[in-house]
């Protein structure tokens, strides 16, 4: 059990910089690395909190930034089923993460004991894993400084993507009970996940290869690794082509590569050298995002984007539950942040006639309004995402008895797949191996994926400012009221272009706000983009 002489001088071997305040957000805390020692110890004072709030269930504490630079790093808790951690903890994170001395921390951290009403007796558990950065294995010496004051037990699981540690700590907390998820080891997470593919892909066939971007992050060893359970195309799986795996320079991570790149540039990776009509995905650098690409006969890039795969996952998962004979058991719907192209939204409510959710941007958000449905389905636009099978939902599933041999396949697919998606949060790995099982169930290239409906020209431009905190957003995000009176002119901007829909947004990662465009034409995205970009450039100087 902690103590206040424990507390302050662990606190002590990494002091709070001076003049830098810390928000917890929806990615938890993530900056530049140098600044984050203070804030990885706090933070794992918190998921000693946390585990001994739930009397000992494992907490995760993941160490990433995603798919920022290389010089960043980040932290952010996962709790026990595998989600993000609770809205109203964000508060604590950042309390304690401002806390501006030892004794204030040591204070606080007594103070939330009292508070919250935790045993202070309880043995607290968590685990922790981290991305490829140079500045993990010093942020992992902070971490574990704090798990030593308290007396925490903790297993290091080194290096995994972000979905994996997710993963494993709803594995963990899970064993034994009606609700088991897996096997809660890296080796578990690849055998689950590949027998649920062989399963779901049986007597369908996958043409060509898919070239996989890694973003030189996490992401290429351990696809590398999944590959090894994964059977070929010729043995009835896949053939993946991996590139940017670079994990030994750390300089090159995201650089050049990865999903942000693709999604924000609208052009593939210099290094991807994809043919044409070539089926291409890029990971983010803790490979919780995908976004897939390909390059037409007539050298035009096109972008399947977050939104494409969850129309398609909506289309297959709706046609598997028809097939089935479960259409009246199973509700299925779609949840979207702004950001979602305005022809997905279209399709998904007049030609897959399903409901849609609109949320803040935030997997946070997605996730939670996802479980409002028995299937729910949420991918943000920047390739996020996943579905969620609702208990009940899984139920009928497995209960369901098929009156026909058409029935019986569809639901030996629709089984597979409630195993193959990993429900705890979005996963690169398996949102990849998703996308191929149905683009071979339907027999369809990038192209006739493409072609299921035509986007909007879109544009997304990052627009750094000193203090993104002014820009204050409602109508779940799809307007600014603060600061006042940019929204009008934003709103006459997007008045002079057909089809014109833009909104602008504080990044919850960094010192920046991302503007949104789309229009009719691809000039007049990039026009609309541009001059909403420089009122924001304006009101943010």
């Amino acid at each position: 059990m902690a103590t206040p002489e424990t507390i302050v001088a662990a606190s002590a071997k990494y002091p709070k910089p001076t003049d830098r305040t810390f928000q917890y957000g929806t990615a938890g805390f993530r900056m530049k690395a140098s600044l984050l020692d203070s804030v990885v110890l706090r933070v794992g004072l918190l998921a000693t909190l946390r585990s001994k709030r739930f009397n000992g269930q494992i907490i995760g504490v993941m160490i990433t930034a995603s798919h920022n630079p290389p010089e960043d790093n980040g932290v952010k808790l996962v709790d026990p089923m595998g989600e993000m951690l609770e809205t109203s903890w964000e508060a604590h994170a950042t309390t304690l993460a401002n806390a501006p001395s030892d004794k204030a921390v040591m204070e606080t951290y007594f103070r939330l004991i009292r508070d919250l009403n935790i045993r202070p007796d309880a043995q607290a558990r968590v685990v922790f894993a981290r991305d490829t950065r140079a500045s993990g294995p010093r942020l992992v010496a902070a971490l574990t400084e704090a798990f030593k004051a308290t007396k925490t037990e903790y297993t290091d699981y080194k290096l995994l993507t972000t979905p994996q540690l997710h993963y494993i700590t709803r594995c963990l907390n899970t064993k034994g009970t009606p609700y088991e998820y897996g096997e809660p080891t890296e080796q578990g997470y690849y055998e689950k996940t590949a027998a649920a593919f062989k399963k779901a892909v049986k007597g369908r066939k996958t043409t060509g290869s898919v070239t996989v971007d890694c973003a030189n992050g996490i992401g290429g060893p351990k696809l590398r690794e999944l590959t090894k359970y994964l059977p070929s195309a010729a043995e009835g799986g896949i053939d993946i082509k991996i590139v940017n795996e670079d994990v030994f320079q750390p300089e090159r991570l995201n650089h050049h590569c990865g999903a942000d790149f693709v999604k924000t540039g609208q052009r593939a990776p210099p290094s991807s050298q994809a043919t044409h009509l070539a089926r291409c995905a890029s990971l983010d650098g803790d490979a919780d995002r995908i976004v897939y690409y390909f390059i037409d006969s007539d050298d035009t890039f096109h972008l399947l984007d977050g939104d494409r795969i969850a129309t398609l996952a909506a289309l297959f998962i709706g046609d598997l539950a028809r097939s089935a004979g479960l259409t009246e058991k199973l509700k299925v719907g779609v949840v979207q942040t702004a950001y979602a192209n305005g022809a997905s939204t279209d399709y998904i409510a007049h030609h897959l006639r399903l409901p849609i959710t609109c949320t803040a941007t935030g997997v946070k958000h997605l996730h939670h309004a996802a479980t409002k449905f028995d299937v729910g389905v949420y991918f943000e636009a920047n390739g996020h995402g996943t579905v969620i099978f609702s208990d009940l939902a899984l139920k009928r599933i497995a209960k369901y008895q098929p009156q026909s041999p058409a029935q019986h396949t569809a639901l030996e697919t629709l089984r597979a797949l409630t195993q193959l998606i990993n429900q705890a949060v979005g996963d690169a790995l398996s949102d990849l191996l998703l996308v191929e099982v149905i683009l071979a169930h339907k027999e369809w290239g990038p192209k006739e994926w493409d072609l299921t409906y035509t986007d909007l020209p879109n544009r997304l431009v990052r627009v750094e400012v000193r203090d993104r905190s002014i820009f204050k957003t409602t109508d779940a995000e799809r307007k600014l009221e603060s600061p006042p009176g940019i929204q009008g002119h934003i709103n006459a901007l997007v008045g002079k272009y057909k089809n014109g829909r833009s909104f602008a947004r504080a990044s919850g990662t960094e010192d920046a706000v991302r503007v949104y465009a789309e229009a009719a034409t691809r000039g007049e995205a990039d026009d609309l983009a541009s001059k909403v970009a420089g009122l924001v450039n304006q009101a943010g100087a």
